[in-house]
Order: structure tokens, then sequence, then C-alpha cells
């Protein structure tokens, strides 16, 4: 990509977005194109036809989406499927229209089958059922991957797809009710600790083992990916155009448990942690395999305590200003 290339980030507020933009601004792309929802609701597709014909984007990263955790994902099933294929169909069909010279459409690893071989590689897609609580939303990123896919083969267009794992960092989202697991337990056991509570209750039995990735290093990633990497290098030597997106992550995971307790030191919460295992678990192990990510040369950098302490100050200052 050249410097001056006209870049559109879509959801450039959210986690993923806004570390992207960032990662962008730091490696000298300036020529940034952005939204906010009451500016562009992506649902239109109207308003999405409308602006790709005005603003006429070179590069375009999709990173807008409806995303939560287990209880929205579950609670708003609906909501989950339709607004992500309403998201991706319009942005990735007026980039065709439009000729855009590369997309990158971001998804999520809980596309893979709940009981996939561990760690999952790219090739486990579609080999069994998924989880039930987050099926909606994994359906709608599958069917994003093979839009992507057959918009390649049937009109040359250059879109690639990544798959990241649990994402935590700068912006996360801390609504108790539709955050991720590492944001709540930050909010969770800070709250308590200010509040001289006694116990902190932590859903499911703390068994579950996760992957976690810092935003920036998402972001350094897809990045590197739009530079390096095109649809071509994806299906070398393949018969069929089958699981062509990349995983991104670390290789590297935690019982819910450990990072519960790594998440209490951290905090300096002195009390006790209860695990309600009444509550619904998920899938007991999402482990990446990033050997097709590790070939095409990228590593990540930021480990996960030093990357939960950089989180934990920021929301301290943000409950701060809050006040």
């Amino acid at each position: 990509m050249n410097k001056d290339a006209k870049i559109y980030i879509a959801g450039h507020r959210g986690l993923v977005g806004s570390a992207i933009v960032r990662e962008l601004k730091k490696q000298g792309f300036d020529n940034l194109i952005i939204r906010t929802h009451k500016e562009l609701d992506l649902i239109n597709q109207q308003a999405v036809s409308d602006f790709f014909k005005q603003e006429k984007p070179n590069y375009v990263i999709l990173a807008a989406a409806k995303v939560g955790g287990i209880v929205a994902n579950n609670t708003y099933r609906a909501d989950f499927i339709y607004e992500n294929l309403q998201i991706q169909n319009n942005v990735i069909h007026q980039s065709y229209l439009h000729k855009v010279t590369k997309l990158l459409f971001l998804g999520s690893t809980c596309i893979y089958p709940k009981n996939a071989p561990q760690p999952m590689s790219e090739d486990s897609l579609l080999t069994s059922e998924l989880e039930y609580t987050n099926e909606p939303y994994a359906i709608a990123k599958i069917a994003g991957i093979k839009m992507c896919e057959s918009y390649n083969l049937q009109y040359g267009t250059n879109f690639i797809s990544v798959m990241p794992t649990n994402l935590y960092g700068k912006n996360d989202n801390f609504d108790l009710e539709v955050s991720h697991v590492l944001p709540a337990l930050l909010r969770k056991m800070h709250e308590a600790k200010l509040n001289n509570n006694p116990t902190v209750e932590i859903w499911g039995s703390g068994k579950p083992r996760r992957e976690f990735l810092y935003s920036d290093d998402m972001a350094d990633a897809c990045v590197f990916i739009m530079q390096n990497v095109d649809f071509k290098h994806l299906i070398k030597g393949k018969q069929e155009a089958r699981n062509t997106h990349i995983n991104i992550g670390t290789g590297e995971d935690i019982s819910i448990k450990d990072l519960a307790y790594l998440i209490k030191d951290i905090v300096e919460f002195k009390g006790e942690l209860i695990f309600n295992t009444s509550k619904p678990d998920g899938t007991m192990v999402k482990l990446t395999n990033l050997d097709k990510l590790h070939n095409l040369g990228w590593h990540h950098k930021i480990e996960l305590n030093d990357g939960i302490k950089t989180v934990f100050n920021q929301y301290k200052t943000q409950a701060l200003n809050n006040i």
C-alpha cells in the first residue's frame, strides 16, 4: 500500500478498528477514511452504495461488526446474525463494484467447530457443529469468509479474511452485559476492591482455556497482511480455494481460573473468587494453529501479563474520567 492510498476502516471506534487506525497512523498512512455509525449506517444498503460512490477508497478494512460475550451472543441471536450479514454483504459487494484494490475482512475464531481438534487450524472450518451459544455470529462470519473467496474466484478481487483469537486492549468494552471475559473480570475485581466486597463471582468452573491477543498486536498483523499477502498466495498449490482465511493469535492459552487469579494479582483484589458452576462454560478449549501466519512471517510481540497491566491502567484512567 502506498502511504497516500485512501484506506477506509469500517468500525474505527471499536477495539479492533481503533487499534488498526493507530497502527496505520504509526506506519505513516494518513489518508484514512472513517465514519461513525451516525454518519454511515452499514446496515443500510443505499447509504453504503452512496458512500463508496463518493469516497472511492483504494483499500477497505472491514472491522465493523456486532460483537459481544457469551450472554449477548446467546440472548440477541437474531440481531447478531442479521446485522453482521447485512454489514458484510453491503461493504464487500460495494468494494467489488468500486474496484477496491484489496479488502481485509475480520472475523473470529468462534467460526470453528465446538469440538475442533486443538490447536484449531484453518482446515477445521465446517467439519462439525458449532458452539450453540454463538452459532448465529459464527455463521455470519463464515458467510463473510465464503463471500470473500467467492468474489475472488468469480470476479478476480483480492479480498482476504483473518480470524483473530480473543482480543483485549485499548477501547475494550467494559459493559458487564456484553463484554468479553477479560475486561469483565478486570472491572468486576476493580469495583469489588473499591467497594471492599469480600467475593467476586465468576461464571462457570474456570476450567475452559482461552487464548488472548493484545489488540495492538492484532493490528500489526492486519497491516502486515495488507502489505504482504494476496489471495493468490493463499491458494497456491490448492486444487480448491477453501479455508483461505488466516488465523491471528499467540498460540498460547490459559485457563479462565488462572486468568482470574492473574487479574486478581494485577488489580490487587484481596477477596475470594467464587466460580458459579451452574453457569455455562462454553467451549472447553479454543487455541489457534498459527502455522499459516508464522510461515507468512508474522509473530506476536506482547505477552499477556504485560498487556493486562496496560489495559488495567487505561481502564482506571477511563473510570476516573467518567466520575
